[in-house]
């Protein structure tokens, strides 16, 4: 077994926007820091070191670490956190290599609706050749209702990626759900309760959206503690932003793909009581379609692992690129996990879905130019 110290698992490299956001588990309160080449960035809190947390976050600019091609975890035992003179033990140090996501051809691992199975995630992706990155695309626990739930994410991220390769992470309806769903952003990336956010890996430009709950904010099983049409509004006006600044974000120098990543794929529109927010999501399918124009969504929610193509069964509101579904859990009915492999290339979009069994339920192949 790995001797990781105080680290509870390796650290989760999650993009965001412009940077890469590494979250540490913790097993015991400790002053927290990484070195990147001759930078260092602190967990800290207007100046003041975090020690009241078993989950540490240090920002570090996409580019640096990118250039770098590692890190450095660097941490101190917090035994008594005195007014004056606070006692630590001596620093230990963790070094990571780092590789970023490549330009002409990228490889994904793609897990989406694993709802608790985390081990049979785990398996199905080692059926997977190698991949460049890890997207992680809602409802990995069934459920936010314990801490410990939130932390097998950081356990599947630790396993698949070693603390090595960029996670890119989409939340889904399952993790606004119980006690610790008000907590879900300590453990993904965001920024201020932002959990939407565009990216960049390699030549590959992308937008992330986040739905929320899949039924009205007044739904009896809710109880009162829904609130995502204005949060979703709050999207619409972000869509609207980068549109108006496209040349610094999809038609941005060396961008050569557009993707869309979101649990819910919302070009969709479901049967009642699942039929809401039609308006918002017509809006966002019109905006995306007539101005960023991505040749692929990468979707799940449905548990109906496959490819739709627009004008097909998902495509209520406009549906603005081809639809890949990558995900299937083995929970009640559907008894085979399933999990997607991607390659894409100036060539082609390649999408493999694979059981936990290693079975091959899909060959997807997407043209770039019919993308």
């Amino acid at each position: 077994m790995e001797n990781l110290g105080l680290l509870q698992y390796h650290p989760t490299v999650y993009v965001f926007d412009r940077e890469y956001q590494l979250l540490i588990p913790m097993t015991h309160s400790a002053l927290c820091w990484v070195q990147v080449g001759d930078e260092t960035y602190y967990d800290h809190c207007a100046g003041i070191m975090r020690t009241d947390t078993l989950l540490h976050r240090v920002y570090v600019p996409q580019e640096v670490l990118d250039r770098a091609g590692s890190y450095t975890v660097h941490y101190r035992k917090m035994l008594e956190r005195l007014p004056y003179d606070p006692i630590s033990e001596d620093t230990v140090s963790f070094t990571y290599s780092f590789k970023p996501v490549p330009a002409k051809e990228a490889r994904f691992c793609h897990l989406s609706d694993v709802h608790d199975c985390i081990d049979l995630a785990i398996q199905t992706a080692g059926y997977m050749g190698s991949y460049d990155a890890l997207i992680l695309n809602g409802d990995i626990p069934n459920h936010s209702g314990e801490r410990a739930f939130l932390l097998e994410i950081l356990r599947l991220t630790s396993v698949l990626t070693k603390g090595g390769m960029p996670v890119l992470f989409s939340r889904g309806n399952h993790d606004t759900r119980g006690y610790y769903g008000e907590h879900f952003g300590d453990y993904c990336p965001h920024r201020e309760g932002r959990t939407y956010f565009t990216f960049r890996l390699g030549d590959i430009w992308g937008l992330v959206l986040d739905c929320g709950e899949d039924k009205e904010d007044t739904y009896p099983a809710y109880g009162h503690t829904a609130a995502f049409h204005p949060f979703r509004e709050d999207q619409t006006r972000f869509i609207k932003e980068i549109i108006a600044h496209g040349d610094q974000e999809f038609d941005a120098p060396g961008v050569k793909h557009k993707v869309v990543v979101c649990h819910h794929p919302f070009c969709h529109v479901p049967k009642a009581p699942f039929d809401i927010e039609q308006d918002i999501y017509k809006e966002w399918c019109d905006l995306i379609g007539a101005h960023i124009q991505p040749e692929v969504f990468i979707a799940g929610h449905t548990h109906v692992p496959g490819l739709f193509l627009p004008g097909g069964e998902l495509d209520q509101l406009g549906q603005f690129a081809p639809v890949v579904i990558g995900g299937k859990p083995c929970k009640k009915s559907w008894k085979n996990l399933e999990a997607a492999y991607y390659i894409i290339n100036e060539e082609e979009i390649a999408v493999t879905i694979y059981e936990d069994t290693g079975k091959v339920t899909h060959d997807i192949h997407l043209p770039m130019e019919e993308a």
